[in-house]
């Protein structure tokens, strides 16, 4: 990959967070040969008070809008791309981007998951280029873990030379 997608994301006005840590019994990252699998994310950004929460809380569309599940959409992207980084050290050994599941929390009736799913896909596109198009599901959900509004699965593929 020619692009360096750190840079990009700086070029973007955008910064990796601290890796999260896991809230329930599970790891972040696994890797399996060549593929890294990355838990699913919730938009978690630090309060105000320094402590972690979640950007938007409830369904869309009633709770949140479309264009706030898009804001949490990115932050899980953000958060998913910290974790590549803390497991495998640089965000240059991501060769592709396979597949991403994308959760949206929904009242019933709501069925423009697609557009919540399009911010995590083209933020995806900017920073990797041509290796950030994927595979792709977005599902309705009547809850997500911490009520959040977006939850974000990622599956990547990796460079086996890179250092981990």
């Amino acid at each position: 990959m020619s692009l360096d997608p750190e840079a990009k994301l700086a070029e973007l006005g955008l910064k990796l967070p601290e890796a999260s840590k896991p809230v329930a019994a599970y790891i972040p990252t696994r890797i399996v040969g060549n593929l890294l699998w990355v838990a699913g994310q919730v938009p978690i950004v630090p309060g105000a008070d320094g402590k972690p929460q979640v950007l938007f809380k409830g369904a869309v569309p009633g709770q949140v809008t479309i264009e706030q599940a898009q804001q949490c959409a990115k932050q899980c992207v953000l958060n998913g791309l910290a974790a590549v980084k803390s497991e495998i050290g640089s965000l240059s050994c991501v060769r592709q981007v396979v597949r991403v599941g994308v959760f949206v929390c929904s009242e019933a009736g709501f069925t423009e998951q697609p557009k919540v799913a399009n911010a995590a896909s083209e933020l995806l596109v900017q920073v990797f280029g041509p290796a950030g198009q994927h595979a792709r599901a977005a599902v309705g959900s009547i809850a997500l873990p911490l009520g959040a509004a977006v939850e974000v699965e990622f599956l990547f593929e990796i460079d086996p030379e890179c250092p981990r």
